[in-house]
């Protein structure tokens, strides 16, 4: 089944092969070069965003947040540099 591509070289997976790869809107794609000339897609590991690294990295650490505001604690949270 050919599929036309845009003039910013998108094209539209399928409604089958969505299904089949399991994917739905805001999932990533891998493409990988098949020595044959072929490329073959596979849905991509959802990468951990910023925002639950953030978190991930906050954790347990309530001791060294303690006397800081709330204030505070949400630049660290947010990523901001000059937070305390």
């Amino acid at each position: 089944m050919g599929m036309p591509i845009t003039s910013k070289g998108q094209v539209t997976i399928p409604k089958p092969m969505r299904d089949r790869l399991g994917l739905v809107p805001g999932n990533r794609v891998e493409f990988e070069a098949l020595p044959d000339g072929r490329v073959a897609i596979s849905k991509a590991a959802a990468p951990e965003d910023d925002y639950a690294q953030r978190i991930a990295r906050a954790r347990g650490m309530a001791t060294e947040l303690d006397g800081l505001s709330t204030d505070e604690v949400m630049r660290l949270l947010r990523g901001d540099d000059d937070a305390a």
